[in-house]
């Protein structure tokens, strides 16, 4: 099964807002820091800038946002934030920012070889990225496509079958 993601804009946050508000308490907290209630989670989806920070997901066939990854920008830095919803899990790397007692990430890190730093109960991983490149933005550019191609096929397919469910069953 591959994978595809796609960047996401200001058109998605009410799916992002959703997407939060499908994760439990606990995932909440690994996932922030704390337990967030539905008001402030709203408030960190219209806080998000689209155009400075790097917002990718990854949805079902039923076009629900079933992963998302948040990559914040600040100077020469970028912190990420990681949901994916129960189910859909499939993280293997990734830069991130954590609890010290969040074993599922730490375990990330540590198997991809990142440097954690832990302090006050909570852990910093880091690995040091190559620079963009022709073929990695090329790369990324396909990737982007695809996923856009993804998603308009999974549309298409929805429309298909809520055409065919309101049709019925022809014998009825």
């Amino acid at each position: 099964m591959s994978i595809h993601v796609q960047r996401l804009n200001e058109a998605v946050r009410p799916q992002l807002l959703e997407h939060f508000l499908r994760l439990s308490a606990e995932d909440l907290r690994l996932r922030f820091g704390t337990t967030f209630g539905p008001s402030a989670i709203a408030q960190y989806v219209e806080r998000i800038d689209f155009d400075q920070d790097a917002v990718l997901g990854v949805y079902d066939d039923a076009l629900t946002l079933i992963g998302v990854v948040h990559v914040a920008f600040s100077g020469d830095s970028a912190e990420l934030g990681l949901s994916i919803l129960p189910g859909h899990r499939f993280v293997t790397r990734l830069y991130m920012h954590c609890l010290s007692e969040n074993a599922a990430m730490m375990h990330i890190a540590k198997k991809s070889g990142m440097n954690i730093c832990i302090d006050t109960g909570e852990a910093d991983a880091f690995l040091k990225l190559p620079p963009a490149d022709p073929a990695s933005l090329t790369g990324e550019m396909f990737d982007q496509r695809l996923a856009l191609f993804d998603y308009a096929l999974k549309t298409q397919t929805a429309a298909l079958r809520r055409i065919t469910d309101s049709l019925g069953d022809p014998e009825d």
